[in-house]
């Protein structure tokens, strides 16, 4: 009962990170953090090598399930996909019926997130202003080139899942910022919505199936490079991260898609006031998660 209750709790804590990485602009790892798993999570996800390999190959399934914490694994993971499938259908009705509130919403959430990013830099250099408008230049390149129709071909599925989980572990951004810069995030919330209606099951459990695959070898794969390269050069990357999620506001800048202009069509007017109000909402959301974080990290070290 105990062991049940631990973990029951746990894959409460993944339910709010799965929450938070639906919507571009919140990372799920700040959750983790707030949540207090962000170490244990991180660190389980490490055990996943070569050694437990050798564990599950050679038919010793107990000391592979204790070497990676399974449980713990297995109840953060149950709680982001029911979080996940839930309100991937939200999120599509949303992006369908109310384009401009929702892309307001994401603007205010991802304006938050690089202002965070940046306050925890001190004593600017002047080259530090240099990788920042590297950073940027790099992200209006990127979200300005990228089309908003991408291949729906499986290696992109696959690249797509295997790119968006590794943001799990990288400061003030999330995988559904990933999918929305790679012009997937309504096309994945699509599928997921599909699954659960059971419409076009073999296709779409196919796609989903792949992006999965390609979000492990991501975790497993990428995820010790970007360890890597924050142990490294973390205050680099930081300020060059923040760059390009300023520059990727020109994807999420409300009237830039065509169910935008139909709203604006159907309302007869630009719906300035509704943007701002959801842009605010969006902006104080993160404010509100990124506070708690500093007050749980201050208490820890006092």
């Amino acid at each position: 009962m105990k062991n049940f209750l631990k973990y029951l709790t746990v894959g409460i804590k993944g339910a709010c990170m799965g929450a938070a990485d639906v919507i571009p602009g919140v990372s799920g790892g700040t959750i983790a953090f707030i949540m207090g798993i962000y170490d244990e999570f991180v660190g389980s996800i490490a055990r996943i090598d070569a050694t437990a390999v050798k564990m599950l190959f050679s038919g010793r399934f107990r000391d592979f399930w204790k070497h990676i914490n399974g449980g713990f694994l297995l109840s953060i993971v149950i709680g982001i996909g029911v979080s996940v499938i839930s309100l991937a259908g939200l999120m599509q009705t949303l992006l369908t019926n109310y384009p401009i509130q929702t892309w307001a919403f994401f603007f205010g959430l991802i304006v938050a997130s690089s202002i965070f990013i940046l306050r925890g830099i001190s004593d600017w250099r002047v080259r530090d202003f240099g990788f920042l408008a590297l950073g940027l230049l790099l992200g209006v390149v990127v979200c300005t080139l990228s089309p908003t129709q991408t291949p729906d071909a499986l290696w992109f599925i696959f690249l797509s899942g295997a790119l968006a989980i590794c943001a799990m572990i990288l400061p003030g951004i999330s995988g559904s910022f990933i999918l929305l810069i790679l012009g997937k995030y309504q096309y994945i919330m699509g599928v997921i919505t599909n699954v659960v209606s059971g419409v076009d099951m073999g296709r779409n459990l196919l796609i989903l199936g792949v992006f999965m695959v390609g979000a492990v070898v991501g975790i497993l794969g990428f995820s010790k490079f970007l360890h890597w390269l924050l142990a490294r050069w973390h205050r680099t990357t930081l300020i060059v991260l923040a760059g390009f999620i300023i520059g990727s506001l020109v994807k999420v800048w409300p009237w830039s898609n065509v169910e935008a202009m139909e709203q604006v069509s159907r309302c007869g007017g630009y719906l300035w006031g509704w943007a701002l109000l959801f842009a605010v909402i969006g902006f104080c959301l993160v404010t509100g998660i990124e506070i708690a974080g500093k007050i749980i990290s201050s208490k820890k070290q006092a």
